[in-house]
């Protein structure tokens, strides 16, 4: 079972401002609480009138790598798990989709690892999505955020069986995303250990291909869900804004990786994100926003639930379930 934190997390309102310099009250999700939620598999809260459920598939135990981070060493990595009250043994990478009810639409937010990568520990999204009350027959449209596998693997079973999983949605897909990872010349200047998933992907598509729809700009892809170019991690990697009135969620997506690492140090560069200077500036920029708005966020590989609130820390920044 993964431990969100060995350390306490319900705070006094007067300790967090303090410790991250806010000026105002704040909630805090205590462990037993956060705990109980990932026990159960989902979690449901609201942005105005509309309703998300945040959908754990499991998580990734990553063995420590150095290349990881390229400009982190491993004890930098794991004095920064420690510090967050994680675990060192690994790197615990979480995987959480979202399911978006708005305007008589049940919305996915990317469909998980579909079993088919991440350890034994991932590919549970199909018993929470159970465990929700939600019948995959329901869900009529899908967001994609972008094409890495555990972001888009729970479209399909695996191959040679290949079978659409969400008979009834629409696959919305980034422009620029699919264009890149759809082209067949492209494959032979991909790095060796990414060939594999574009050929996957030159696979799946053309196998839903009366389901795909290829959307660009920052026009709602569904009512209330509005996406935001955020390149870098891949060439279309995409964010998205959900609001209701004036209640709104950002979905950074994989804009960074577990904010042990990558918000608490922005500037830290993955070895996932393909463009690596483009990733960071996009991070710096989306950050900085949801900082100034006061908006709360969601992120993919973020501690179950995976909803709070970026709060500046020093000159750095800090994710505090909310």
């Amino acid at each position: 079972m993964y431990e969100i934190s060995r350390r306490k997390w319900i705070l006094s309102s007067a300790a967090a401002a303090a410790v991250f310099g806010l000026d105002r009250r704040m909630a805090f999700l205590g462990t037993a609480h956060a705990q109980t939620a990932m026990d159960r598999g989902f979690h449901r809260y609201n942005v105005g009138s509309i309703e998300v459920t945040a959908l754990s598939d499991g998580i990734w135990e990553k063995a420590h790598d150095p290349a990881f981070i390229k400009n982190a060493s491993l004890d930098q990595t794991k004095a920064a798990l420690a510090a967050a009250g994680l675990t060192t043994d690994f790197v615990p990478v979480p995987f959480t989709p979202n399911l978006i009810k708005t305007g008589g639409q049940v919305v996915l937010i990317d469909t998980g690892t579909g079993g088919q990568t991440g350890g034994p520990k991932a590919g549970v999204f199909m018993k929470n999505l159970a465990a929700a009350g939600v019948d995959p027959a329901s869900v009529n449209h899908i967001v994609i955020s972008h094409f890495h596998p555990d972001h888009i693997f729970g479209l399909m079973t695996k191959a040679p069986e290949n079978k659409v999983v969400f008979l009834n949605a629409v696959v919305h897909v980034p422009s620029v995303e699919y264009k890149f990872w759809m082209d067949p010349a492209g494959i032979d200047k991909l790095p060796e250990a990414r060939r594999p998933l574009a050929q996957r992907v030159q696979e799946m598509f053309p196998l839903m291909k009366d389901k795909v729809q290829v959307f660009e700009g920052d026009k709602e892809v569904v009512p209330g869900i509005r996406p935001i170019d955020a390149p870098g991690h891949t060439p279309g990697h995409t964010a998205f804004h959900v609001s209701s009135g004036n209640d709104q969620l950002i979905v950074l997506s994989d804009v960074t990786n577990i904010p042990a690492l990558f918000v608490k140090n922005p500037g830290w560069q993955a070895a996932f994100d393909q463009d690596a200077p483009t990733a960071e500036a996009t991070r710096r920029k989306l950050l900085d926003r949801v900082v100034a708005d006061k908006t709360m966020v969601t992120g993919y590989h973020f501690p179950f639930p995976a909803a709070g609130r970026i709060v500046k820390d020093g000159a750095s920044y800090a994710f505090v379930l909310a």
